[in-house]
């Protein structure tokens, strides 16, 4: 859940608040395994394309696959085994992306069922027989478990489903099976490496292989975008949607806190947590989201979102959701990678041309300061919720605490912690309760990060604020971790508990980079009118590559 940061500051946030179709010229660039010498010839042998781009339901949108569904030519079960088939070629062989921790052994008796209603003249929406990958730390009352992507946890089958799970299945969708995470959300360490867990190891950008997918959902990033499934959901807490949807060239939304029931998600923040949408396209993501949506009488929160959730956001498409409206530009960001800064000058470029009236801010040297008293809260309230959860898992051997967790891990130090350690969750350990002063006063503190975003919209009359979502995929390090790219505007959203939806605007290299839209709560209906309307007006999505070990 929280950003990743080799495609953001993580490392520096977590580090200080603790102490206090391409070329493959251009791909090569990209490799990191690349050298300094720019004579060297491309290595054409090792920079071939290991796994084949061709694939039958290749990029096919929920609108496609309803489409082929009702006029016979596919049923939700030979869809099913397409994408089944796909995940054993493409993630467990082939480049072995690592991107599906477990498959659903049910996905299938689930299609026929579906596709009987369906024979019946029963069909229950948009999502009906649709396939749909799950992070694995979403509880699913199944045969599969949900381990955070820990070998700690590893046994543990829910007894129910989550609400949004629950809310899933109303809608007819096909639970194809679980996907790899950072471990822990990405909460584990302040050296870790993203889209890493011991149960599931390294998960893969499927554009360069020797990329990060990006954190904490990276497995529901490379595989939504390696088309192991038609959409996926993730989980964020501070990027972790929008971050591995902007590396893996997807469409994210991180919705307002309270839209959707957050009951049966291992946490980290009462305050922040979500799930969220990850798509290729802006509809699939929405007609995504209505069906994850509704109130939860076991998650308060919630109900602040009667009068403002809608069960089919796809009524707010619209293709000139961008004429008259005014954006906000992060200033900021106008400067750092060349490659990333030119794609944000041609998004711009395209709001001009859809008629929108852009106004440059700069929201992050507000923001920025709020890191350390965000980290103090996530600390606490990681204990307070893993504790509230972990005590009601059932199964002999089974951890009932973070302590149980962390001292699973040191017995276990050689598989679960052979590259990072556990020091996040020895912190948050040491942390105190809810009703500690400590807490209360950096909840205040960071919270008031919706302070600056209301004035800064009201001030100049803002439709939304945009910028790039972070930078470009960085090389998978196990030893070092996780680096700085130079771009990361997650966290005003986050902190705040408002909307954000990120949109592929181009690559660099061969690397995609997302393009951000935020504003206040519950604006999703504008926010995905506006995303819309950018994503049509540019179709920037390109599909990966499966490049392997690119060399100069």
């Amino acid at each position: 859940m929280p950003k990743l940061y080799c495609n953001m500051n993580r490392r520096n946030f977590l580090r200080n608040s603790s102490l206090t179709g391409l070329s493959l010229t251009a791909l090569a660039g990209a490799s990191c395994h690349s050298t300094s010498d720019k004579n060297a010839s491309v290595d054409t042998a090792a920079a071939a394309v290991i796994a084949p781009t061709e694939f039958l339901l290749n990029e096919a949108t929920i609108d496609v696959l309803q489409q082929k569904m009702q006029q016979g030519v596919y049923t939700s079960r030979s869809i099913t085994e397409l994408y089944l088939k796909r995940i054993e070629q493409i993630d467990k062989a082939g480049p072995g992306l690592h991107a599906v921790i477990e498959v659903n052994p049910d996905a299938l008796a689930i299609a026929d069922q579906l596709d009987k209603e369906r024979k019946a003249g029963t069909l229950r929406g948009p999502m009906h027989g649709i396939p749909v990958l799950v992070k694995d730390n979403i509880d699913t009352g199944d045969k599969m478990m949900t381990t955070a992507g820990s070998l700690a946890l590893v046994g543990h089958r829910a007894a129910q489903d989550a609400f949004i799970i629950a809310q899933l299945r109303k809608a007819g969708a096909v639970l194809l099976g679980k996907t790899n995470l950072s471990e822990w959300a990405n909460f584990r360490s302040t050296r870790s490496t993203s889209g890493w867990s011991s149960r599931g190891r390294q998960t893969k950008c499927p554009y360069i292989l020797d990329r990060n997918p990006s954190g904490s959902s990276a497995g529901s990033g490379s595989a939504t975008s390696a088309n192991l499934c038609t959409v996926a959901i993730g989980t964020e807490t501070d990027g972790s949607v929008v971050s591995p949807s902007s590396v893996n060239g997807l469409v994210g939304i991180k919705p307002t806190i309270g839209l959707l029931s957050r009951r049966g998600i291992i946490p980290i923040s009462a305050t922040q947590d979500t799930a969220g949408p990850m798509a290729r396209t802006v509809r699939d993501a929405a007609i995504l989201l209505g069906a994850l949506t509704g109130v939860d009488q076991k998650d308060p929160v919630t109900k602040g979102s009667v009068g403002h959730s809608s069960s089919d956001y796809t009524k707010f498409l619209d293709l000139k959701g961008l004429n008259g409206k005014r954006i906000g530009i992060e200033k900021s960001y106008l400067k750092g990678h060349e490659g990333v800064v030119a794609l944000y000058n041609s998004a711009i470029a395209t709001l001009k041309g859809q008629g929108a009236n852009v106004i440059e801010v700069e929201l992050m040297k507000d923001i920025n300061p709020l890191g350390k008293d965000e980290f103090i809260v996530l600390q606490y309230e990681f204990k307070d919720g893993l504790d509230r959860y972990l005590a009601a898992v059932s199964g002999a051997g089974l951890p009932k605490n973070l302590a149980d967790i962390i001292a699973f891990n040191k017995l276990h130090a050689d598989t679960v912690m052979p590259y990072f350690q556990q020091e996040t969750l020895e912190s948050s350990q040491a942390m105190g309760g809810l009703k500690s002063n400590i807490y209360k006063s950096a909840l205040r503190r960071s919270t008031s990060a919706r302070g600056y975003i209301d004035r800064m919209m009201k001030e100049h009359q803002l439709d939304a604020i945009c910028s790039p979502t972070n930078g470009l995929a960085c090389c998978i390090d196990l030893i070092n971790g996780d680096y700085d790219t130079g771009f990361s505007f997650s966290s005003p959203a986050a902190m705040a508990g408002y909307p954000h939806i990120t949109v592929p605007m181009g690559t660099v290299h061969g690397l995609p980079a997302g393009f951000s839209f935020i504003a206040g709560p519950y604006s999703e209906p504008t926010l995905l009118g506006m995303a819309y309307c950018f994503e049509q007006a540019t179709m920037k999505r390109v599909g990966p590559g499966f490049v392997s070990d690119v060399l100069m």
